[in-house]
């Protein structure tokens, strides 16, 4: 330490004398080399503040409201006919058509017998059918026994499929739907065997009846 301290003194002394700048540069050298152990390092300050927040982006697109109250599926079945041999050639009139295979199903609208389909809930079902016809005719849609006035479908000439649709309501559970030729219309339906043209067709064609509940 006292060397140390005499060094210090010697170099800054000679700095005050005239004409001796070359001592001077030699105390500073001094101190340079004779410097101590480095000191302990100072405790860091505290965090800065933080920055400003960023602009905030555009605002999206606004998304396609929802229909309130729209209708679902809650159950389903496809039954279907091949022709042939599924149904007779003639339906008469007042009769039902056929559907005796089971197409895709969830289960709960069931058949009662070939022709006849149980709606088990009370509710409102969407009823889909197509069957292939010879020539002019009509086919409508019985409920419970009753007549569907307005699930009346048809067509007036040539062969081709008649097509029909309808929202059916019921009232009690267990109700029974048929696809039938109305009663007094002659002649009788003819359905279509291996509907297409040419004198070698040998696949059957098919008659379709889905029944949908959607509410």
């Amino acid at each position: 330490m006292i060397l140390r301290t005499l060094i210090v003194t010697l170099a800054l002394t000679s700095c005050f004398i005239p004409n001796l700048s070359a001592g001077c540069d030699r105390g500073k050298n001094l101190i340079g080399t004779a410097g101590g152990a480095a000191g302990i390092p100072g405790v860091a300050g505290p965090a800065g503040a933080p920055g400003l927040a960023g602009a905030a982006g555009s605002q999206g697109i606004q998304g396609i409201p929802g229909i309130p109250s729209a209708p679902g599926i809650l159950d389903f079945s496809d039954f279907y006919a091949l022709m042939p041999p599924d149904n007779s050639l003639v339906v008469a009139a007042g009769s039902p058509v056929e559907f005796p295979q089971d197409g895709d199903s969830s289960g709960i609208i069931v058949r009662a017998t070939d022709s006849s389909f149980i709606l088990p809930a009370i509710g409102t079902y969407l009823v889909e059918f197509q069957v292939s016809v010879t020539s002019a005719a009509q086919l409508m849609l019985r409920l419970n026994g009753a007549l569907v006035p307005t699930a009346v479908f048809g067509r007036q000439t040539g062969s081709d499929q008649i097509i029909g649709m309808a929202l059916i309501t019921t009232t009690v559970t267990s109700s029974v739907l048929e696809v039938i030729n109305p009663p007094g219309n002659t002649p009788a339906l003819i359905i279509t065997p291996y509907a297409g043209t040419g004198a070698d067709l040998t696949t059957p064609v098919s008659a379709h009846l889905t029944i949908t509940r959607i509410q």
